[in-house]
């Protein structure tokens, strides 16, 4: 066995909430941190957080956090000794993970063969499907024409789903309900396919109705030792995109869970994986489930895995980037209660998700046992166009579901945001609602239970709590005479701890 390396200093290709998480966690380790920023995020609490920041072109993530030379650039320039790409940018791309070991760094992820095989959904079904992994039926390679998609669909049978293979996030995806709608559907798949991932290559499956997105987070070393670490419930969507997440599941069954895990392990020893990985799941409403894909990378969900299991999984991932074996075995995981995490982005609920901008004229999270927020802004800081939305993690942990549902509340009764518009009070409502709180939901949450009406009823105040926010409000405001612009709506239980 090799002797392992040690990691002396990281460049974190990345900014925001990840970029802080991966440099606490390094600083903990006593391993320096190199920071690289961009017009808009010259101030930014992570590029002031590393030991080194370097700066590496305009806002726009194309001339600056997707420029791969000036990543490289930067690393050489500071002596870094490895990357991590934390989610999301170079995350997943394989070619930048190859130019980063070519360059002699060593980059905190799996091996670019592993990125490429499970980037593409139909490489990755062809690859898990030796190990005897269930797949959802559907075609085994790419469709092009939709003469050969329509004799496809009579097979599988309608719903049907038209899949981007190279996708994620909802994109290059529709649902063809009707054998007369397959033709259009399959062009604009095809169309959005080719505009936002340079390939036009589309599978079909069957719609699996009522599903529940169920995923299972993997460590593997470059000894071969392969574990999971339980699951995460994913199921509240919007836009095919995570809003609120959990851990265990409130579904699966101890047998359930442990086959869940078990094809993990499998999907992961397919591709030869090493790092921190996730296999995405879904699950019907027989209990049935079927592969999904893997991501190749940290989750931004990963903060509930780690409030469960009690392991800092960047911490394993930089300790497997120097050549150490995992520092436990399945047999030393176990379930301990449950956490909650409700992503806050800078976005309009009322207006369909859609994101907003401004400048946070007040900033504060909240504090206290089992309450965690990752987040990357600060008081004054602008929230622009450039990057995604997500201002912050909202990661609750508790004994039981119910008290962490109950933490979890009380932390956004506590949370205070003024000058942006932000979901706060959509992972209220959605927490908090019925459906949610049995267990029985599923990826049409949103569909089928919110709106702005809904939200802003179950958020609404007594009579009496108004009159007294009001008051506060007043006192509040009496230092400053001059009317300020309000960008943001302000829920009930902000104002009252203003």
């Amino acid at each position: 066995m090799a002797t392992p390396l040690p990691i002396r200093k990281i460049l974190v290709a990345n900014r925001g909430e990840i970029a802080l998480r991966v440099m606490r966690t390094a600083r903990e380790m006593g391993i320096a941190t190199v920071a690289v920023y961009s017009d808009a995020d010259r101030n930014a609490p992570f590029a002031r957080f590393a030991d080194e920041a370097v700066h590496i072109g305009p806002a726009p993530s194309s001339q600056s956090y997707l420029v791969t030379d000036r990543i490289l650039e930067a690393a050489r320039a500071t002596g870094a000794d490895a990357i991590h790409p934390g989610y999301g940018f170079l995350s997943e791309n394989a070619a930048f993970a190859t130019e980063v070991r070519a360059a002699g760094i060593r980059f905190i992820g799996p091996e670019a063969h592993a990125i490429e095989t499970m980037g593409s959904k139909l490489a990755a079904k062809e690859t898990v499907m030796k190990r005897n992994v269930p797949l959802v039926p559907g075609t085994a390679h790419a469709i092009t024409d939709p003469e050969a998609a329509r004799e496809v669909a009579e097979e599988i049978g309608y719903p049907l789903l038209i899949k981007a293979s190279a996708g994620g996030g909802g994109k290059g995806m529709r649902v063809v309900e009707r054998p007369e709608d397959l033709a259009s559907q399959f062009e604009r798949a095809v169309s959005e396919a080719v505009n936002s991932f340079g390939d036009g290559s589309v599978f079909l499956e069957r719609f699996v109705t009522s599903p529940r997105h169920i995923e299972v987070q993997v460590l593997a070393d470059e000894h071969g030792n392969v574990v999971h670490l339980f699951e995460r419930e994913c199921s509240i969507q919007r836009r095919h995109q995570k809003v609120v997440e959990e851990a265990p599941s409130a579904v699966l069954t101890e047998a359930l869970r442990e086959e869940m895990g078990a094809c993990a392990v499998e999907v992961a020893r397919s591709c030869g994986y090493v790092g921190a990985g996730t296999v995405e799941f879904l699950l019907d409403d027989q209990m049935r489930f079927y592969f999904l894909e893997m991501n190749t990378r940290l989750q931004v969900e990963h903060p509930v895995t780690e409030c469960i299991t009690g392991v800092d999984l960047v911490r394993e991932q930089i300790r497997i980037a120097e050549g150490h074996p995992l520092s436990f075995t399945q047999a030393d995981l176990s379930i301990q209660g449950h956490a909650l995490e409700v992503r806050v982005y800078a976005e309009n609920t009322a207006e369909g998700f859609l994101p907003a901008t401004g400048t946070l004229t007040r900033y504060r999270t909240p504090v206290g046992p089992g309450i965690r927020v990752d987040d990357g802004v600060e008081e004054g800081g602008e929230v622009a166009i450039h990057y995604d939305p997500m201002l912050a993690k909202l990661v609750v942990h508790g004994p039981t579901r119910e008290a962490a549902i109950d933490r979890m509340i009380r932390a956004i009764d506590a949370y205070e945001i003024i000058g942006v518009e932000t979901t706060l009070d959509f992972g209220r409502f959605a927490v908090d609602h019925e459906a949610f709180r049995s267990g029985q939901f599923d990826t049409h949450f949103v569909g089928l239970y919110h709106s702005a009406e809904a939200e802003q009823r179950a958020v609404a105040c007594a009579p009496e709590v108004l009159a007294g926010l009001a008051v506060g409000a007043v006192q509040q405001a009496a230092p400053a005479l001059a009317p300020r612009p309000r960008t943001a709506k302000r829920s009930a239980w902000r104002t009252q701890r203003s």
